[in-house]
């Protein structure tokens, strides 16, 4: 089980991560939030140094440069705190902490 994230004073984790076909993700969080995602919106927000500029952190990738036919290719965890993906376009960089994906699933 992975460690418990504070977020706004209430203990947030992941219970299942579950990949939707080949583009789609859901996570069911501890307290029942349920937040679904595309493969597109989660590259488009990818948070590596070659999507965001790490000294001002200014986004360097162009949403539009990203198809809405990407898929996810795989799913790894990263530590206990973590997911990073391979898409279709072959980037894999990304680390998207949990605090993270809640973040972009209540946009």
């Amino acid at each position: 089980m992975v460690d418990l994230i504070e977020k706004r004073g209430v203990a947030i984790e992941p219970r299942e991560i579950k990949q939707d076909g080949d583009s789609g993700l859901r996570i069911t969080w501890a307290d029942d939030c349920v937040c679904l995602y595309t493969a597109a919106e989660l590259r488009r927000a990818c948070p590596c140094a070659q999507c965001v500029n790490e000294w001002t952190g200014q986004r360097v990738l162009k949403p539009e440069a990203v198809s809405d036919e990407l898929t996810i290719a795989d799913i790894s965890i990263v530590g206990r705190y973590a997911l990073n993906f391979r898409w279709s376009d072959g980037h894999e960089t990304g680390i998207y902490s949990f605090r993270y994906l809640r973040e972009l699933g209540e946009r």
